[in-house]
Parts: structure tokens; sequence; C-alpha cells
């Protein structure tokens, strides 16, 4: 949401127009999301000129599952053997988000890794972060990207920027995130099941496969001490209680009777479901959206 509308925003030129936008492929986001992103570049970026580049580590799903691949872990609800609640290591929004997108940054100054980019180089780099998350706003830890927070400065908040996204013709811009993230809330999952059903079989097939954890820790005779879900309440997706309306979001449907519009599913359960390189949104963790915005 935020990516987009920053990117919306540049384009119409109520911000200066941005060099580049990058979208950083997981190669396992919703249908939704690539055809919007199709959308985006062919109706908001390329006519303004601005050049939309895609980059990947690989395909987390299939990573996942192959043996042969080093895997950067996704964050995993773990029962251990003596049924002990757990999570295994987050390391997938560094792999698969902000590692492409700083090696393309590295390719745009010049400076592909190894070679040190000379001091005093940098590109600007707008991240899609609204007021309401205000917090996950930080400095990048690299010295030739430097972050920047238009909507802050704007003071826009989510809201604002789905208001804006509707003036505009984007009403349906879908969040971006793994179709098989952990830290999707019980209303993602429900949309999934009941919006795509192949895509739902795809994640539930996934959520049987990593039962024993990493693929390829399995195949060097080290399996998971436990069981692995990809829902928090540890019990296969496929009968993971996901029809449960939690307490935040029966408000959020209580107070879009009386003529608001919260995002229900942002709001269930205090978590934000979402992905970006920066920020990552779910559950108590935290790390921002998809777009790298350079100029």
């Amino acid at each position: 949401m935020q990516s987009s509308a920053l990117l919306a925003l540049s384009a119409e030129g109520i911000l200066p127009k941005v060099d580049y936008a990058i979208f950083a492929d997981t190669g396992w986001e919703p249908a939704a999301v690539y055809s919007h992103l199709d959308r985006l570049e062919r109706e908001i970026a390329e006519p303004a000129g601005i050049p939309v580049l895609r980059v990947s580590s690989g395909n987390i799903r299939n990573d996942a599952l192959n043996p042969s691949k080093r895997f950067a872990s996704m964050p995993l609800y773990i029962l251990n053997k003596e049924g002990k609640p757990g999570m295994t290591r987050r390391q997938c929004t560094g792999e698969y988000k902000i590692k492409p997108i700083k090696q393309k940054v590295r390719e745009i100054l010049g400076y592909p890794y190894p070679q040190r980019i000379p001091s005093g180089m940098f590109v600007e780099q707008w991240v899609g972060i609204s007021t309401d998350e205000f917090h996950r706003a930080k400095d990048s830890d690299v010295t030739y990207m430097r972050n920047r927070h238009p909507l802050i400065d704007m003071g826009w908040s989510r809201s604002d920027c789905i208001r804006y996204l509707k003036s505009i013709g984007l009403a349906d811009t879908p969040k971006s995130s793994c179709l098989g993230c952990p830290f999707h809330g019980n209303a993602q999952w429900r949309n999934i099941r009941d919006a795509s059903p192949a895509e739902w079989d795809d994640v539930v097939r996934f959520d049987a496969e990593i039962r024993k954890g990493n693929a390829r820790a399995n195949a060097t005779g080290n399996p998971l001490l436990g069981e692995a879900f990809l829902h928090r309440s540890r019990v296969p997706l496929s009968e993971a209680p996901i029809d449960h309306v939690t307490a935040a979001e029966w408000a959020a449907l209580q107070e879009e009777s009386e003529g608001a519009a919260p995002d229900v599913e942002e709001l269930e359960a205090g978590v934000v479901d979402g992905c970006s390189p920066w920020a990552c949104r779910g559950s108590a963790v935290t790390e921002q959206d998809d777009f790298g915005l350079a100029s």
C-alpha cells in the first residue's frame, strides 16, 4: 500500500521524481501482487519514465524444499520433542529482500560487490513507512544507502495512502508477502482459502512438507527435533482455526459498521501482515516495503 502510494506520488509530481523503483521478488507472492506490479509499471511508472527493476535471490518456496539448496529459514512455528512451543530464526527477509536490493543498488552505482564504493557516494532510498508505523523507520545499515521516509514527512498514515490509491483507481492494491508467510493472521489465511483455492492448496501442501524443518538439514541427517508449522496454533494449516475471529478483528468490524473503514486483517491480533525489505511486518518482530525508491 505505502510503496505503491509513494511511487504514484512521485510519478504524479507530488513528490520529486525518483530514478528507479526496485521490487524484491521472493518468487512466492500471490498472483494478485504480480498483476498489481504489472499494472503499476504499465500505468504509473512507465508514463512517468520511472524504470521498475525486479530483483531476486531465488524462489523461497522451491529453495525451502530443495535439499541441495542453502535455505534462509522462515520464522516457522515449532513444537519441540517435549511439546514446548518455539520459533525458528527468521533469515528470509535478509536473504530474499535486502540482499538483492543492495546488489542492484551497487550495480546502479557502478560498484558491484566486492568493489569498494567510494566514500560519500550513496543513493537516497525512499521507504514506504507511514505515520502509524513510524517506529519501523530506521537508518540503513550501509553508508551507500540513505533511507528517507517521505510519507512520515508528509504526515500520511496508511489510511491516507488507501484514500489516495482509491482516488487514482488503485483501490484493489494488495498486500505483498509470501503466500506461506507464517506471520499471516487468520483473516489473511481465510482470504487465501476463500479467494484463491489453488494458492490455498499450494500453502497447505507446503505446510505439510516443512513439518520436519529444513530440507537440507533433513537430507544430511539433522532433522528438526520436533515439528514445524505455518500457523501460530501449531497444527496443520488444513486443520488450523483460521475461522476464529479475534477480539481485535471483531472491534474492527464494529468500527466499520459505525462508518469507519479499518483494515481488519491488519488489526487482527495486533499483527500487521505484509513483508518488506526494511521492516518485516509480523508478530512482535519487525524489520518495510517491497519497493526501494532510489534517487
